[in-house]
């Protein structure tokens, strides 16, 4: 008798889950959520699978680290559909992801080698607040919400929430009360839309904002900036792991 063939190889759910340091239930749930191929069932309603599950359990658990949980988990539910232009066109997507966020990356670099808020507008335009009442004139580098609302292309609203949010400090004109965003004001307003860009988290944002008003520069973004670019480097390299996993079990589906 010749040697078995992988498709004649059974393989409990306790095989698929010691080789990852998974529990049997993870298996079986991944399975359901067609991250595997629907399993073979013994007589007695046991599931076996094949080295086939291995390797898709392989490409899910390779392709989670470049592509999130829910991108990897639907990327291989279209291939197991038979779907595998979708499952393509996702991996694709990710890419995309990972060049504007880089791109963002090199903005952010960018505005630390130029914070100087030249050519910001001045709240001698109207619509200060609103976007209809004419405001009073301000300082020298003085802006309104409106108008630097418009630079940053986001709505007022996010500026008062990061207000809020202890982000940004504009001060009140003390006749009609309108927000005003001084230089630094601007610098702070700019920081937190680049890193929000980049995926921060407000709360992750405000004590970066803390230590560069405290230290007077902009030395502590620097080191956010080198963590964040080492980030984007190791999801690409997560990446290239996760579509050689791919091809290897596209190349057996």
């Amino acid at each position: 008798m010749g040697p078995k063939l992988q498709s004649d190889v059974r393989l409990r759910p306790i095989d698929l889950a010691r080789e990852h340091g998974l529990s049997t239930q993870a298996i079986r749930n991944y399975e359901d959520a067609g991250i595997l191929p629907a399993a073979v069932r013994t007589p007695s309603g046991y599931r076996t699978y094949t080295p086939l599950h291995a390797r898709a359990l392989r490409a899910f658990l390779a392709l989670v680290p470049g592509h999130g949980h829910r991108t990897a988990a639907t990327i291989m539910r279209a291939v197991n559909d038979g779907d595998t232009a979708y499952a393509l066109r996702l991996v694709d997507e990710s890419h995309v992801q990972l060049l504007d966020d880089r791109r963002t990356l090199r903005a952010v670099e960018s505005a630390l080698r130029d914070l100087d808020p030249a050519g910001t507008k001045t709240g001698t335009e109207t619509g200060a607040e609103t976007g209809t009442t004419p405001a009073p004139r301000t300082g020298p580098r003085e802006t309104f919400i409106g108008p630097l609302a418009a630079q940053l292309r986001i709505r007022p609203a996010t500026l008062r929430t990061w207000e809020r949010a202890g982000l940004v400090r504009p001060r009140r004109d003390p006749q009609t009360g309108y927000r005003v965003y001084d230089e630094a004001a601007v610098r702070d307003a700019r920081l937190t839309h680049q890193l929000r860009r980049g995926g921060y988290l407000l709360e992750q944002i405000a004590p970066l904002i803390a230590q560069v008003r405290s230290a007077g520069g902009l030395e502590p973004l620097e080191a956010t900036l080198h963590g964040w670019n080492a980030r984007l480097t190791a999801r690409g390299r997560a990446m290239l792991t996760g579509a050689a996993a791919l091809e290897a079990y596209l190349q057996r589906t």
